[in-house]
């Protein structure tokens, strides 16, 4: 079965069609459970997210901040497996058609098997994976089976990628760029840089890829900003911490909603 990063393509398309950027929302697999993490997906996508990316929980999360290791470890004391990362793909692309993609870190598949994991991802209706510690220069193996069952690559970009190094990364990748707005790992913060704009407007000379900005963006105002010069703007600390200050799953689930329509209405507001 392939892959749906021809989907991915077409919501983003979609979005720019209407002279707006898309919302793509992060949700970490498991959390609160497994059942709950799909459940959030949905509300998400219900709220207005146009493309999902579901977490794989890790012990040792480099890019991510307190938020989501918070989450993290309540998905791991859990016991959430890749195979639980798999259905949560599958039950929420089913339930809302909208594109999913799986961030992780490199060594859960490395240990998995490429192409154990590509497979199942295609099976299981996934659009691609985020892939933020594997070097490009590393991921042949990746990109041949990714290539093979229809899934994108999205790589990372940082402030402190040099032209050079941006061609070679967006070379390499599919389905849109990840711009992380600045150094540093993720959480919600007070504004976001004009760092970001400068990668952003930097990156787009090196690809036709639409580039997508996260690593700071929590609010309305902040999706408003961020939808001026980018294709797609992230958001996740933001929900996790909806869920975790609820009081209860059901709580958690209509504030994860709520936050999202906020942030659909701020990208349509560029």
């Amino acid at each position: 079965m392939s892959g749906n990063r021809e989907l991915l393509e077409a919501t983003l398309a979609g979005a720019a069609s209407e002279d707006r950027a898309a919302l793509i929302a992060y949700l970490p697999g498991g959390f609160p459970t497994v059942d709950g993490g799909i459940a959030a997906v949905n509300a998400a996508v219900a709220g207005g997210a146009d493309v999902i990316e579901v977490g794989l929980p890790h012990s040792d999360p480099v890019l991510d901040g307190p938020v989501i290791q918070t989450a993290d470890d309540i998905a791991l004391r859990g016991g959430v497996k890749i195979a639980d990362i798999m259905r949560t793909v599958r039950e929420a692309h089913e339930a809302t058609g909208a594109p999913i993609l799986v961030m992780t870190y490199w060594n859960p598949i490395d240990r998995y098997g490429v192409e154990r994991f590509t497979a199942e991802l295609a099976d299981a209706g996934g659009a691609g994976c985020i892939l933020p510690d594997l070097p490009v220069q590393e991921s042949g193996l990746w990109r041949e089976h990714a290539e093979k069952h229809g899934l994108a690559t999205v790589f990372v970009v940082a402030p402190s990628s040099k032209d050079a190094r941006l061609a070679t990364i967006t070379a390499a990748g599919s389905g849109f760029v990840y711009a992380s707005s600045l150094m540093g790992v993720t959480g919600t913060r007070e504004s976001v840089g004009e760092q970001a704009q400068d990668l952003v407007r930097r990156t787009r000379a090196t690809t036709d890829l639409p580039v997508c900005v996260g690593i700071g963006v929590s609010t309305a105002e902040h999706a408003r900003q961020v939808a001026g010069f980018a294709d797609g703007v992230i958001v996740g600390s933001a929900f996790v911490k909806r869920m975790l200050d609820a009081p209860d799953e059901a709580a958690g689930l209509a504030a994860v909603r709520a936050l999202a329509g906020e942030l659909a209405e701020g990208v349509r507001k560029r």
